[in-house]
């Protein structure tokens, strides 16, 4: 850790320095998280999906709204991230509510995806189950066939998530598993108090 991290009061700005780091370093999906919601009954459930924005206002990532998650977050907005950094033997953990976010960004950034990822969202019927791996081929094309340009809209059930983050924690790998842990959460006021954790 260096004094500036020891002495950082702003979350999100050690996000931002950190995910530079790992876009450095990482071979791969440097924004890749792991994403966990709560089901029915109180049962949790996880899968790595990509972040696709960060700014003060917090983390964005996009799905069907159909999916187990889309369902799960519909019925609690409870969710937690966790980014892994192997190369760096970093984690950050995030806590959190989701809020949507506005069709304005949501068809902005459906319009940035490649096409087949466009015509892949009409196509799956995500988290349902699939009899055979050709039922979405054939589903794909079929949509190839309704959208033979690139004007392609979004489908109404694929949107995005905004997580407004209330608890931080940035973990760092030290010598003899004596781990640095630097946790964040928010205040009354809006503003964030911070602390260590024993490893």
């Amino acid at each position: 850790m260096t004094d500036t991290e020891q002495t950082e009061t702003d979350p999100f700005a050690w996000f931002h320095r950190w995910m530079a780091e790992a876009e450095a370093t990482e071979p791969t999906d440097a924004n890749a998280m792991t994403v966990v919601t709560v089901g029915p009954g109180g049962k949790p459930s996880a899968r790595t999906i990509l972040l696709k924005g960060a700014d003060p206002r917090g983390f964005v990532f996009y799905t069907n709204t159909h999916s187990r998650k889309g369902r799960e977050l519909r019925d609690n907005a409870l969710i937690a991230l966790l980014f892994h950094w192997k190369i760096l033997a970093r984690q950050i953990r995030i806590e959190g509510k989701v809020e949507a976010v506005t069709d304005a960004e949501a068809d902005a950034y459906y319009a940035s995806r490649p096409r087949v990822s466009r015509l892949g969202a009409w196509a799956s019927d995500q988290s349902r189950p699939l009899s055979k791996r050709a039922e979405l081929e054939r589903r794909l094309k079929q949509f190839e066939e309704k959208f033979p340009g690139e004007d392609i809209p979004r489908p109404p059930h694929w949107h995005g998530y905004r997580v407004l983050p209330e608890r931080f924690e940035f973990w760092q790998n030290m010598p003899y598993r004596l781990h640095d842990r630097t946790i964040f959460e928010r205040a009354k006021d809006g503003g964030w108090t911070s602390g260590k954790l024993f490893p």
